[in-house]
């Protein structure tokens, strides 16, 4: 288990100075994933990767107080919220499961309506895996929060 600091000064400083670039891509990631590669599955593994790299290094205790499990819970639930409603409630407005162009955003209409719906899954969908991800990790190395 993981329960104190990793005691290598260049491992400190590497995972230092890496998880900002890690975090800053997979934002990338996530936000242009609407209409390039990527997307919010790979950005949420990546928001994940950068978490867990401070879990590593850092030890349990300070990685805990940087970012506590239940974030990851509330960050996952509401990961599935998002995409949840993207869902639904097109249905509601007479559209199909994730139908878009039935999405009622005042002002938005034909395809800035379904590019603004394709990025509100990837948000909902990179939230999701991210806090998944974290308790996954969390779960294993026997974290009990």
């Amino acid at each position: 288990m993981i329960r104190q600091r990793y005691q290598s000064i260049i491992i400190q400083s590497i995972c230092s100075l890496l998880i900002p670039f890690i975090q800053l891509f997979a934002i990338y990631v996530i936000l242009h994933g609407h209409y390039g590669p990527g997307g919010g599955f790979q950005g949420g593994v990546l928001l994940a990767v950068s978490v867990l790299l401070q879990r590593l290094y850092l030890g349990k205790e300070v990685a805990y107080q940087k970012f506590p499990p239940k974030l990851a819970l509330a960050l996952g639930a509401v990961g599935m919220l998002i995409f949840g409603l993207a869902g639904i409630v097109p249905m509601a407005f007479g559209g199909s499961f994730l139908d878009y162009a039935y999405l009622p955003l005042p002002g938005v209409s034909g395809a800035e309506l379904r590019y603004l719906g394709i990025l509100i899954v990837e948000l909902g969908i990179g939230l999701a895996v991210f806090g998944t991800l974290v308790l996954i990790f969390d779960n294993f190395i026997g974290g009990r929060w």
